[in-house]
């Protein structure tokens, strides 16, 4: 593995995503759950938002799973399929159920931010090695995991760890820490992330979820307790984000965006890191594209946008760093022709 790109697959997949996914319910307007009288359905899942993102952006993209035996796991893979995305490594349990939950429509990082997950004993959870086809999950170039699948079960950790460790020829393995401190119930999760993060060639972390686990303070501190990936990636909100190479370092600033709902922005970044990875673009590029990315799903309710055009995004990114710096990017921007059209001062 190299910081260029990631290895040639002759299976033509580029991203294999593995992870739980489940059924969301978004509330019709807002307010407390106990207040709220309807939901729409949607699909949330941090793999699953990543491997839809990369599959609109044009790429061949894999999601493995378990999901349960009823509609709701109908639901899931019929959705993220209509993607572009290969489902069919995703297996059924005919024993336990889809997860789903249920969230307010307010900010997820105010205080009456609420969530109602009800996943425990999930198909999902039961994912483990010996039921999982690891051909299908090694196939790719890319091999994308996060922190919430090893928080699930026991075996959904002996999955990641069998993932994550040194292996002739395994595909360049993405790890996305996503910490949810909720599902780490034996204080055991800042050690797990962190080993696991070791042993990955691609981290993400935003830097305020390295403060809470790991108490360290900035993307420095974070590259010194994570020296094995070949490629760090902090993300730091709205001030930007931060790539820590071997031996380089680049911070890029994140556009000004309108928001409309703060949720699947970190995995949409990735997906855009993901996408501008794969393609061989240099540091510098791979981090707009993922800001771009970002600022697709912050510009719409749900966990999942249509991306930008690859040429659109590709325009955007290859701006000066002046023009970049006054490009703001409002609901409906990816649908723009011409990227002068978003271009102006906040």
């Amino acid at each position: 593995m190299t910081e260029t790109g990631a290895r040639h697959d002759p299976d033509g997949v580029d991203v294999v995503a593995l992870g739980e996914s489940m059924v969301t319910f978004l509330p019709s307007r807002p307010g407390r759950l106990a207040d709220v009288p309807s939901f729409d359905r949607a699909v949330g899942g941090a793999e699953s938002n990543v491997a839809c993102a990369l599959a609109a952006a044009g790429h061949a993209v894999r999601w493995v799973s378990r999901v349960g035996a009823d509609g709701f796991g109908d639901h899931l893979v019929e959705t993220i399929g209509s993607y572009g995305v290969d489902v069919t490594s995703v297996r059924r349990d005919p024993e336990r159920p889809t997860g789903v939950y249920f969230r307010t429509a307010g900010d997820r990082a105010t205080a009456a931010h609420e969530v109602a997950y009800y996943r425990a004993g999930s198909a999902a959870s039961a994912m483990a090695v010996g039921n999982v086809d690891l051909a299908a999950v090694r196939a790719g170039r890319v091999l994308h995991l996060s922190g919430i699948t090893a928080a699930l079960s026991g075996d959904c950790l002996g999955l990641l760890r069998a993932l994550t460790a040194p292996r002739p020829g395994r595909p360049l393995v993405s790890f996305d820490v996503n910490h949810r401190p909720g599902l780490w119930t034996d204080g055991d999760g800042p050690r797990v992330l962190r080993d696991l993060a070791r042993g990955a060639d691609l981290v993400f972390v935003g830097a305020d979820e390295a403060e809470e686990v790991w108490g360290l303070k900035d993307a420095d501190a974070v590259r010194t307790a994570l020296p094995g990936p070949a490629v760090l990636v902090v993300k730091q909100g709205e001030r930007g984000a931060t790539v820590l190479g071997r031996e380089s370092a680049l911070h890029v600033p994140a556009p000004h965006v309108d928001v409309v709902a703060a949720v699947g922005a970190g995995d949409a970044f990735a997906a855009g890191f993901l996408s501008a990875t794969l393609r061989g673009l240099p540091a510098r590029d791979r981090l707009r594209h993922g800001h771009l990315m970002a600022a697709a799903a912050l510009t719409v309710p749900g966990d999942l946008a249509v991306p930008p055009s690859r040429g659109h995004a590709d325009r955007l990114a290859a701006l000066d760093d002046r023009t970049w710096g006054t490009l703001r990017l409002g609901p409906g921007w990816t649908r723009a022709a011409a990227a002068p059209e978003e271009v102006r001062t906040p």
